[in-house]
């Protein structure tokens, strides 16, 4: 069964059209990972599935129900987006924050209850932050400040979580750490995950499908060990790779530009 879906989706800016009469399916269950060149309509593509910003025509489906008929606080239950510029309010802890995933589980005037706070416990140990629960987020390096963000919407419970470029910015040991993460949260919890990424290598490693995007249309789609191809990058990225293999994933060297 497909958890999302959308059909001849076009969204726009204004009068500028990114995204172009594309199709879409995505499992239950795996993770697929969105990729192409700058400008080429990733970010925007899950923006319109989060309902960030809206789509302009076509349909997108969660669970085979169209998302604008969806109401917002059980949209929120449902489907998490973290993206890749988020903004923390001074002056919190990473508790306090984390706490925020709750919101659309409760009524306005309702505190958090103890499963409530368990929840938050829970999600805070699956990312391993809890030993600085305390601590002021803005007090936090890039990467630890992007696992209290997945510790957030984890505590939401969704079935879904978005995520737009979750490595950028972050050093080697942080993006292993993360990409480590995702992984755990799709294979252990079962959460489908779509994710923007640049990386190739990343891709090929972490992803059961990948989508690639060129001029705001569906270049190609498919399991990650047919598509990701020497071909391909030639073809989308204009570059020229060698390719070895690993476990029968594709892992790509850069050896100059076409």
């Amino acid at each position: 069964m497909n958890m999302i879906s959308g059909k001849n989706i076009e969204i726009a800016y204004e009068k500028n059209i990114v995204i172009k009469d594309l199709d879409i399916e995505i499992k239950r269950g795996e993770i697929l990972t969105i990729l192409g060149t700058n400008g080429c309509g990733k970010s925007t593509l899950l923006k319109g599935i989060s309902r960030v910003i809206p789509y302009k025509n076509g349909t997108i489906s969660l669970e085979n129900e169209i998302i604008h008929n969806i109401n917002s606080k059980e949209f929120a239950k449902r489907l998490a987006f973290v993206s890749q510029n988020n903004e923390i309010p001074e002056d919190i802890t990473v508790e306090e924050f984390v706490r925020y995933g709750r919101t659309p589980h409760k009524k306005w005037y309702e505190l958090l209850n103890e499963d409530d706070e368990k929840i938050v416990s829970w999600a805070m140990e699956i990312c391993k932050i809890e030993k600085f629960s305390k601590r002021k987020v803005m007090s936090l390096s890039g990467g630890e400040r992007q696992k209290v963000w997945i510790a957030m919407v984890l505590a939401q419970k969704t079935s879904v979580l978005l995520l737009d470029e979750p490595t950028t910015y972050l050093d080697i040991c942080h993006q292993f750490e993360i990409m480590e993460l995702i992984k755990e949260l799709n294979k252990k919890l079962g959460i489908t995950i779509v994710m923007v990424l640049h990386d190739l290598n990343q891709a090929s490693q972490y992803s059961d499908r990948v989508l690639v995007l060129k001029d705001g249309k569906k270049y190609i789609e498919g399991d990650t060990r047919e598509v990701l191809t020497k071909e391909l990058v030639r073809e989308v990225y204009k570059v020229e790779t060698e390719v070895e293999y690993y476990n029968e994933l594709p892992y790509f060297k850069l050896r100059g530009l076409l």
